[in-house]
């Protein structure tokens, strides 16, 4: 890249490959691009040579391929200024269903505006449909690659495979956190957006960031925080590293190895928008550069208040419709999950003394809160049990969870965890830390 070794493969006879431990990955002939305006992006090496065969130079190649279940493009991120000027960008990836999943998640990165697709047909890749079918055929395939299909228009063919896989295997499982009574009774799809209320201290923000943890370890996730709240940055980000460790990290494990791995994964999966002042469309915009550019699967708004539209009007109601409809937008055209904190109005004590849980109608704008959003939860701390609760306020599909259902935890002070407790009426000895 750039004119120096980056990195090595090998292959052996049985078609095994192997890249050099350590070395960063990149795209395969990237240096080849430079100066086009469209390039061709394969899923192999010998894609770049079937090409190159037909005199077809500017093509780079995905360095490890796709898989099925996740495909991590962080190779796309140390390239991103090879490919942000090309006007046109032809995807003539793998026909099988790990190569239509990376060519999924490169239409989501690199903009459906710009993104091409080549259709091999009775063939796999590129060198397979050379062998068969010679010289011109290959180059006509190129040439012949078809935009995205248009945004807001959906014919049937666009989503026969989806409407095939659900007549042969029904709902797909929503994604989950890793918190086994949480997980019984909620989970999500991308695409769309979850509002997470409670009174303060109630740790709304805290359970916000164990669900994005557990994103990022079931499936990878990244996410971006837009957070102006979660002040000073370093506190935030020591959060997240306890939860990741499992523990509080102590003087002695500065720099050891678990330290460093620790870091390096908070690095290159939490990202913390830090402006001056919050608007929706300055982070908006700025969690579409983070899709682009890192990938993002979760952006966190938190709290609504303090991130505000400029060009709200003055009814409540129409705002917060207005509001919501923009990250809504946001949600669908990256295939993002957004989750949004917000504050209810103040609640009071009722006749036991203890403070009334809010739902989604207490929160400013309420109605349009609960028809709005996808999902909503709420966290709310019981000072007698010293527990706090996750409550399912809504939920869209059936499938996804059950309204009304609740899921009980311990806080952990060290780690700042999570732990799913089955009798929540137990009072536990330990205070709550914050107390």
């Amino acid at each position: 890249m750039g004119g120096e070794l980056t990195n090595v493969k090998y292959r052996d006879g049985r078609k095994n490959f192997k890249l050099y431990k350590g070395a960063e990955k990149v795209f395969y002939n990237i240096d080849s691009i430079v100066g086009y305006e469209y390039c061709v992006i394969v899923e192999g090496e010998m894609d770049v040579m079937a090409l190159h065969e037909v005199g077809i130079t500017n093509v780079i190649s995905v360095p490890n391929g796709a898989t099925l279940n996740t495909n991590n493009l962080d190779y796309l991120d140390a390239c991103i200024d090879y490919i942000d000027d090309k006007e046109k960008i032809i995807l003539a990836v793998d026909s099988d269903e790990a190569g239509q999943a990376l060519q999924t998640e490169l239409i989501r990165r690199l903009g459906s505006e710009v993104c091409y697709l080549a259709n091999f047909d009775d063939c796999k890749d590129a060198n397979e449909y050379l062998i068969a079918h010679g010289k011109e055929n290959l180059i006509s395939r190129i040439t012949a690659a078809k935009p995205v299909p248009l945004e807001n228009v959906t014919t049937f063919r666009d989503i026969e495979g989806e409407v095939t896989d659900f007549v042969r295997n029904g709902f797909k499982p929503g994604f989950q956190i890793g918190l086994d009574n949480f997980d019984d009774i909620f989970s999500t799809y991308t695409g769309q957006f979850i509002t997470v209320t409670g009174i303060p201290s109630s740790g709304k923000s805290d359970f916000v960031d164990q669900m994005v943890v557990g994103y990022n370890r079931n499936y990878g996730w990244k996410t971006a925080f837009a957070s102006p709240e979660n002040q000073p940055v370093y506190l935030h980000a020591h959060k997240l590293m306890r939860k990741i460790w499992g523990d509080m990290p102590s003087v002695s494990d500065i720099n050891t190895d678990q330290w460093n791995a620790v870091a390096e994964r908070c690095n290159d999966s939490f990202f913390h928008i830090d402006m001056e002042k919050y608007t929706l469309e300055a982070v908006l915009k700025k969690g579409a550069e983070l899709v682009k550019r890192k990938g993002i699967k979760c952006l966190v708004i938190d709290p609504f208040n303090k991130v505000r539209s400029p060009d709200g009007t003055g009814d409540v109601n129409q705002y917060t419709l207005e509001y919501l409809e923009k990250i809504d937008l946001f949600a669908k055209k990256y295939d993002v999950l957004v989750m949004v904190v917000a504050h209810p109005t103040k609640m009071y004590k009722d006749a036991q003394g203890k403070i009334e849980e809010p739902t989604m109608y207490n929160i400013k704008g309420g109605g349009e809160w609960y028809d709005a959003s996808y999902h909503g939860l709420l966290v709310h701390r019981d000072y007698e049990n010293k527990t706090v609760k996750a409550k399912v306020l809504k939920v869209k599909f059936q499938n996804l969870g059950e309204n009304g259902a609740e899921a009980h935890f311990k806080w952990e002070p060290r780690s700042g965890g999570f732990t799913p407790i089955t009798n929540p009426n137990a009072i536990l000895d330990d205070p709550m830390p914050w107390e």
